[in-house]
């Protein structure tokens, strides 16, 4: 990846612009391309979360749907290229 997608947020983000391109012209892909990477976030929620991670899991999908801006806050803030740059 390029030396300037730092932060875990930005390589993720080109991931997803890699997967879209990926799937060319075709029917929705930017939702299939959002759908694979959820999928995995999603195995790996359940593999490291512990007993609750579905919990933590419905918190976040909480956030987004009642605080949309809240949800953009912790975005960016995970955009921070070191760790004592994190606000979320």
């Amino acid at each position: 990846m390029p030396p300037h997608l730092e932060s875990p947020i930005e390589r993720v983000e080109a991931l997803y612009v890699e997967l879209v391109q990926h799937y060319g012209e075709g029917d929705q892909r930017e939702l299939r391309a959002a759908a694979k990477i959820l999928l995995v976030a999603l195995a790996k929620f359940q593999e490291h979360g512990g007993p609750d991670w579905a919990q933590l899991l419905d918190e976040y999908v909480e956030i987004l749907k009642r605080d949309p801006q809240r949800f953009q806050r912790m975005l960016d803030s995970n955009r921070a290229t070191t760790p004592d740059e994190l606000l979320a």
